[in-house]
This record gives structure tokens, C-alpha cells and sequence, in this order.
């Protein structure tokens, strides 16, 4: 009897070859996509040379960490509810709050988080952050340089910022770090690294900082 082999049928073969050629497809997509984000905007400056915006003492004990969005109503209203302030006057110097760009709201939201860098090249990211959300007038390209007027910038510095996108890579960098954390919405924030549940009422933020003190 004729010794018989077992062949593949049609379809698995097919499905075999193809294997090989799916992975160098993918590969090279990676390779594109990691080649375009280095080349995209060559005018756009490393993320870690730029400084993460801080208010309060720079080796406070306890960082709280604000992920946020200058489109983000809920934002506006934790600002406006005077949390940071309050919380600054009763621990000066043991709690700093940090700034990190969460713009996912609106298609306009990172190039209002650029605005702000641009702005805090200039010294004036706090003042940018606080008319913003205090003077909320939009964040359309009219308005985020309508801001940098207000404060009186050097508009010149501020434009070619804006126009050469230079903020670009340290905004996307931040979101990405919202991302990774599993922040699901805005504003988000973490006490020394650690992410909270959502925004911290006066209360809560009280009770946590006390027991990092502690």
C-alpha cells in the first residue's frame, strides 16, 4: 500500500505563508510610525527639557498633581471652588501642586496646554493657568493668544512657540502619562505619584495629605 502524507488542506497553508509576512508588515509600521514621532516637528523640544510647572516649594513633601484640561468644564469648577488655594494657606511650604496636560476634551485642548507652556517660558504659566479658568473666553487660536495679550507677554517669543509648535512633544508626552496611570477622565489627579479615584473634594484632599504627613 502507497504510503500516503498528510497535507496541509488548501486554506492552512495559505494562512501559514502569510504569517511571516503579517509580522514584517507590522514591524514596519512600527518603525514608521516611531521614525515619524521623532521627525513630525523638528522644532518641538525634548519633553524633559521642559520643566513641569510647580506652585508652591519645590521639595514639598506631599505633591499633588493636577492632570488637566484648559477646555474642561469640570476643570474650571475645581479651580473655582478655591481647593488649591485653601489648601496652599493652611500648608504652605509641606504641599506643592503640580501641572500635567490631560487635553483630550476638545480638538483645541493641546494647543491651549501648549499656549500655557509657551506662556511659562516667559514666567507666566501660573498667571496663564489661573485667567483661563478664571476668564474663560474659549481656547480657539484667537483666544489662547488673546491670553498671552492680557498678560502682557512678549508676543513675538510667544508667537514663534505657538507657530513652530514647540510645546508639541511635552504636551503629548503628559497625556500619554495620564493614559499609562489609567486616568479615565478630567480633571485627574495623584498625591505623590499615586492616582486618586476622581477630583478630590477639600475634605478628602485634607484627610490624604494629613495621613502622607503622617
Amino acid at each position: 500500500m502507497a504510503e500516503t502524507k498528510n497535507t496541509p488542506p488548501p486554506k492552512k497553508q495559505t494562512q501559514r505563508r502569510l504569517i511571516p509576512v503579517l509580522v514584517v508588515l507590522l514591524m514596519l509600521a512600527v518603525l514608521i510610525y516611531m521614525t515619524w514621532e521623532e521627525t513630525s516637528n523638528s522644532h518641538a523640544l525634548d519633553p524633559d527639557s521642559v520643566v513641569d510647572p510647580v506652585l508652591g516649594a519645590a521639595n514639598a513633601p506631599v505633591v499633588i498633581t493636577k492632570y488637566s484640561d484648559f477646555g474642561c468644564p469640570s476643570c474650571r469648577a475645581w479651580h473655582q471652588a478655591g481647593i488649591r488655594d485653601r489648601i496652599m494657606a493652611q500648608y504652605g511650604d509641606r504641599v506643592s501642586f503640580a501641572w500635567k496636560d490631560f487635553a483630550v476634551i476638545a480638538l483645541q485642548s493641546p494647543r491651549a496646554s501648549q499656549g500655557a507652556h509657551c506662556a511659562g517660558v516667559q514666567g507666566a504659566f501660573w498667571d496663564y493657568h489661573d485667567l483661563v479658568f478664571e476668564q474663560y473666553k474659549g481656547i480657539e487660536e484667537e483666544a489662547i493668544r488673546n491670553y498671552a495679550v492680557t498678560l502682557n507677554l512678549e508676543m513675538a517669543q510667544f508667537d514663534q512657540c505657538m507657530d513652530l509648535a514647540m510645546m508639541e512633544r511635552k504636551v503629548r508626552t503628559n497625556i500619554d502619562e495620564a493614559r499609562r496611570m489609567g486616568l479615565r477622565g478630567t480633571p485627574g489627579f495623584a498625591i505623590n505619584g499615586r492616582p486618586l479615584p476622581g477630583p478630590p473634594s477639600y475634605e478628602q484632599l485634607v484627610t490624604l495629605i494629613e495621613a502622607e504627613l503622617n
